[in-house]
């Protein structure tokens, strides 16, 4: 008969996130926001940054992710919707049990 109430372990959004991330590996994705959707598909829009661009590693704002430990932060849920999945986005009283969230990596790997 099947499974039934089975959950995915990722949103769509992150997956969405990882294949961007997949197909231009020389860029890092920054966020995503839905975009729209019908009743088969989901659009997200991606956006991703170009971490060798001079103008890129120059800005103040937005040099951070040019540096070593911002590498692949879709695949580790860096991003704003693998917070989301993982359950970090809660803070304060209450969010104690929420950390350390659950893993997506390779086994033994805590990300």
């Amino acid at each position: 008969m099947g499974v039934k109430k089975f959950k995915p372990g990722k949103s769509l959004r992150l997956i969405a996130e990882e294949r961007a991330a997949r197909k231009f590996p020389n860029t890092e994705v920054l966020n995503s926001y839905w975009v729209g959707e019908d009743g088969r598909h989901k659009w997200f829009e991606i956006i991703l940054v170009d971490v060798s661009h001079p103008v890129i590693k120059a800005d103040k704002d937005i040099g951070w992710i040019t540096q070593k430990q911002h590498k692949r932060r879709a695949f580790r849920s860096l991003t704003s919707a693998g917070k989301n999945v993982r359950g970090l986005h809660k803070r304060g009283h209450g969010a104690e049990k929420a950390r350390p969230s659950r893993t997506f990596g390779h086994k033994g790997v805590h990300q």
